[in-house]
């Protein structure tokens, strides 16, 4: 779902009434929260929304929002979308942001057919969505940009040339795609030796994702900092910006927490960035809601120095920490994509430059569904329980709903997360609050990782840089899961077996027997880890027990250990718990002697998996027959490779039989776009395949066993499963 964000004017004073855009139809040409995003203004404003969707998306939040929905193959099949925009009725086209949002053929063809884009001109699109061709052009106009050197299209540099410019330009350098963005191709090189492969590599991966391998290469900052402008520009000449927004925190060159306004800035810096930001939007006869983005470096001498990266011609995906803060003639909160409709639609800009002031400090955080503490591997699967934050100052613009599902058909990015506070301290404090309370079950996401980001000495100081994640981590998440979690997964297990009383008290299966109930062991595997067993017994009436957490590795026993005293397999006095579920069943709650803790649950029927979350973590785990803990072949289990994360199988490159040696690839999995190799961890004979292309699989499904080798110092059995992720841009 979508909240409307939280202001102190719920009208956006600043752009006007609807009234001046008339009985209008709008298609949205995107998906997710985005498209949500879209529709919550074209409702408020009393327009129609028509959206497009996939077979994927047949029931997907944005589909059943909108007034009325067309089926297309892809969101990229811009004549279906052109066709659908007519069926419905439509006289303008919104295309949100990724997908067509920066296809200048895409906006010439929306004219052609007689629809408004609601975007800039096809020629500012193509102006900008080049690098070289944009560099070029916000150089002419005076806007500072980085040293460095540019291929032609077509003709890639011979590699003497290429080291002589490289040479010319001073190393470090950055190679990048001039067609693309996104992170995608881009290289930094520090010495010659690396160059001449670097570049081939970046050219190749430029072909594959943008279809054009030329390349800029540009003198590489050592700490920048990423800073982007927000520019409106109407078709009467009026330019103007709305302030900066810092986008330094980020990972693999994608952003992970955005916020506006920068803490590095002074009210001069911003002044003059804004300006540099209005000459380069007039520089390519832009008109709508862009983007200018910059490289910021602070001199030893604290001299701010900032040079162009490249002009984002559609909305942002961070845009709303700007309609946080920017308040037009005192008000604040305005409504960029309302803004965009008005000057698509030919209006002027409601109000001018010296009307825009800044009040407090907002921050976003992407909430995206991968697993950072395993190298940001892409995760899935169904979406069993959602709870977003709310309150005063959080705003959360979100793209799925409960009963959905994650797949890797499309972007990570699940929702977006949105602080506001007086100052930059207030604003990072309620967006802790709001993470803590934003949890999501069947799916693994970034949000406990994203509170200890936000949590680090360095981002609490304002002190960003674009390199900060890679080279100066948060700390880790804590090895395992809690003994906490363990006991409340075994006592909600212990409730499944609770029922009304009956005549028979031996057939309720709850380990009671004459002279008190015994223990009932329970056998829990979290992906990647160990199973862990916890004992339970009830203590009295039904939601009281007494629980012991034995440890990963553990040996079930037989469930006739002492009644009192400490338990014989830990030598630990088992802890007293009451346990409770909520009427409908959705929360779990666990008081021991010193704490009470409330926790969101569901099961996930597909995969025999619980969750548990709670304060912005969550868990899965699965309980183990005990046998499993008996079985006599222990090598074999060392040999058991399972999947890093959910996915599709591409590829099972093995079979059963062959003698594989540690390192070989035994499956190949897809997910969210790249593909993702499964080792063999040791040396031995395939034994077992699981799957086979195309199958289907959740994060820690079995894939293939290998009957390892003899045990020896060189490959001791048990060496933990790899995989090796290699990015395939499609």
């Amino acid at each position: 779902m979508t909240t409307t964000p939280n202001r102190t004017s719920t009208e956006p004073g600043t752009a006007g009434t609807a009234d001046g855009l008339g009985p209008t139809t709008v298609l949205v040409a995107n998906r997710g929260e985005i498209a949500l995003r879209v529709m919550r203004t074209l409702r408020r404003t009393g327009l129609r929304s028509v959206a497009v969707y996939t077979d994927a998306d047949a029931a997907s939040p944005h589909t059943l929002a909108a007034d009325e929905a067309y089926r297309v193959e892809r969101y990229l099949d811009a004549d279906a979308i052109v066709a659908a925009a007519l069926a419905g009725g439509a006289t303008m086209i919104h295309p949100g942001y990724g997908f067509l949002s920066e296809n200048a053929d895409f906006a010439r063809a929306c004219t052609d057919a007689g629809l408004v884009f609601v975007g800039p001109p096809a020629a500012a699109i193509e102006a900008m969505g080049d690098k070289i061709r944009a560099k070029d052009t916000v150089a002419a106009a005076g806007v500072p940009v980085l040293g460095g050197f540019t291929e032609k299209p077509g003709q890639p540099l011979p590699d003497d040339e290429l080291l002589r410019a490289a040479a010319e330009t001073g190393y470090p350098l950055l190679i990048k795609p001039s067609a693309g963005g996104g992170g995608k191709g881009m290289r930094a090189v520090h010495s010659p030796e690396a160059l001449v492969t670097d570049a081939a590599s970046a050219r190749r991966e430029a072909l594959a994702s943008f279809g054009d391998a030329t390349l800029l290469v540009e003198k590489l900052v050592q700490r920048p900092r990423h800073i982007e402008v927000q520019v409106l520009a109407d078709a009467h000449g009026n330019v103007l910006h709305l302030g900066e927004r810092e986008c330094s925190l980020q990972r693999r060159h994608q952003k992970v927490v955005e916020e506006a306004p920068s803490p590095l800035l002074s009210e001069e810096q911003r002044a003059t960035m804004g300006e540099a930001a209005v000459a380069a939007a007039r520089s390519c006869g832009y008109v709508g809601a862009g983007t200018v983005e910059f490289i910021a470096e602070t001199g030893a001498d604290g001299e701010l120095s900032f040079s162009f990266l490249e002009m984002n011609t559609r909305l942002q995906v961070e845009h709303p920490v700007t309609e946080e803060v920017v308040a037009v003639r005192g008000e604040r909160g305005v409504d960029l994509v309302e803004l965009q409709l008005r000057v698509a639609a030919g209006e002027p800009l409601p109000f001018t430059q010296d009307e825009v002031s800044w009040v407090g400090h907002a921050v976003e955080t992407r909430i995206y569904a991968e697993d950072a503490d395993r190298g940001f591997l892409p995760s899935g699967g169904p979406i069993l329980a959602l709870r977003e934050p709310s309150g005063p100052g959080v705003r959360v613009d979100s793209g799925v709903a409960e009963g959905g599902k994650v797949t890797s058909d499309f972007d990570p990015m699940l929702a977006k997360v949105i602080t506001w506070g007086a100052d930059r301290a207030g604003a990072l404090r309620r967006m802790d609050a709001a993470l803590a309370s934003y949890t999501l079950l069947g799916c693994v996401t970034n949000t406990a990782y994203l509170r200890r980001l936000l949590l680090h000495p360095r981002v609490v100081a304002g002190d960003l840089s674009t390199d900060l994640i890679a080279q100066d981590p948060p700390p880790a998440a804590p090895e395992g899961v809690p003994e906490e979690v363990y006991a409340a997964a075994a006592v909600d297990h212990q409730l499944d077996l609770e029922g009304p009383p009956g005549p028979d008290r031996f057939a309720v299966p709850d380990g009671w027997r004459m002279g008190g109930p015994a223990w009932t062991p329970w056998r829990l595997r979290a992906p990647g880890q160990e199973a862990t067993v916890v004992r339970v017994r009830r203590d009295g009436a039904a939601g009281r027990y007494l629980v012991s957490v034995d440890g990963p590795g553990s040996e079930p026993g037989s469930g006739t250990e002492p009644v009192t005293g400490e338990h014989e397999a830990t030598g630990r006095k088992p802890v007293r718990v009451n346990a409770r579920r909520s009427a409908d069943g959705t929360r779990l709650t666990v008081t021991t002697p010193d704490r009470t803790r409330t926790y969101l649950r569901a099961d996930d029927p597909a995969t025999a998996h619980r969750w548990l979350g709670a304060e912005g973590s969550a868990w899965t785990l699965h309980e183990e027959p005990v046998t499993a803990a008996l079985r006599e072949d222990d090598a074999a289990a060392d040999g058991t490779v399972r999947s890093p994360m959910p996915g599709t199988v591409l590829d099972v490159p093995v079979r059963v039989g062959q003698e594989v040696t540690a390192g070989t690839t035994l499956v190949v999995v897809e997910a969210m776009k790249m593909e993702h190799s499964v080792a063999a961890p040791v040396d031995g004979t395939v034994t077992t395949v699981a799957v086979r292309p195309g199958s289907s699989v959740p994060m820690d499904a079995v894939l293939v066993t290998v009957e390892p080798l003899t045990a020896s110092a060189e490959n001791p059995a048990g060496t933990p499963s790899t995989s090796t992720t290699e990015e395939q841009q499609r």
